[in-house]
């Protein structure tokens, strides 16, 4: 779909420049059959048992996972992170640069790629006991130093890091799939039963609402189920906006108010008597068939 998109603005931008006299990629079509689009995601047990067992494995990576499931962290934006970028005091994380291809760079896939993002307080806490672990180990804690360095300091390898820890991950603990997209696809999904759509959003730092919800955010079998049974409810009227029932009278204004309505009905009764309301009206269709069937008499007899 890029390329589609690349080829189009090429040519219409020679076509302006004069260089062609026809845009041959006006009439473009993807075609029919793409390939279909992976919708992977996780369920809160599957994410949990992924941070057990890492947490009795490497306590980096541990801290690592649990702040990119936490805050739904691009791979870009979670492995080029400083201590620097770390506001303990206001438990905020500073996202000043990303990564790609090894590369640094001082912005990111979308404007709100480089904000400051809230962490939670429990996560806050852990990472200051890990940055006190770092500097036990003799490891540099410097605000210019990587929180996740590599072998040789500098930020880790994500293809490298994807293979050594999350496929083995998904191997271990028999799961469909585990990468950083499905872990981002996964919390905007759940996220749905926790926040708005819009802070959502927010979180994901997606600068269309349309991109959260139509590409991240998925249905989920539990919740359709959860809906149709809502909607037959209100069909039987045993949901909560029902019919209500009506309170029947106490004993003390039963004799009464019997008397009364049948008081009211009979005066009713004789009023749409006297206007002629009271005897059945015929219905159109009924008055019709009766004067076809006079007009044709009258043709057949002037026939004769």
């Amino acid at each position: 779909m890029q390329i589609r998109a690349y080829l189009r603005d090429i040519f219409a931008e020679a076509v302006d420049q004069g260089f062609l006299p026809k845009d041959p990629a006006r009439k473009l079509k993807p075609p029919a059959n793409l390939r279909e689009v992976d919708r992977t995601t996780l369920t809160w047990e599957q994410l949990r048992a992924a941070l057990e067992r890492l947490g009795e494995l490497n306590l980096r990576d541990w801290i690592l996972m649990k702040l990119d499931m936490s805050n739904a962290l691009r791979p870009s934006e979670l492995f080029p992170l400083r201590w620097r970028c770390f506001l303990q005091e206001r438990q905020i994380l500073d996202i000043q640069e990303t990564i790609y291809k090894g590369k640094i760079r001082p912005y990111g896939k979308t404007k709100g790629s480089l904000t400051q993002v809230p962490i939670a307080e429990v996560l806050a806490g852990e990472i200051v006991e890990y940055r006190e672990e770092c500097r036990k180990k003799g490891k540099d804690v410097s605000p210019g130093a990587f929180m996740f360095p590599g072998r040789f300091g500098g930020p880790m390898d994500t293809g490298n890091f994807r293979k050594r820890v999350l496929h083995r991950l998904a191997d271990e603990l028999e799961l469909p799939k585990l990468t950083f997209q499905v872990i981002r696809r996964t919390i905007a999904t759940l996220g749905k039963a926790k926040a708005h759509p819009k802070d959502i959003q927010g979180m994901m730092r997606h600068s269309r609402l349309a991109t959260t919800m139509e590409v991240y955010m998925q249905s989920l079998e539990p919740e359709v189920r959860r809906a149709i049974n809502s909607i037959h409810d209100e069909l039987t009227a045993t949901g909560t906006h029902g019919p209500e029932t009506p309170t029947p009278p106490t004993e003390a204004q039963g004799t009464g108010q019997s008397i009364s309505s049948k008081k009211e009905f009979a005066t009713g009764e004789s009023q749409r008597r006297e206007k002629g309301e009271g005897t059945q009206k015929v219905p159109s269709r009924c008055k019709i068939i009766p004067f076809a069937g006079k007009m044709r008499a009258n043709d057949f007899e002037a026939f004769r």
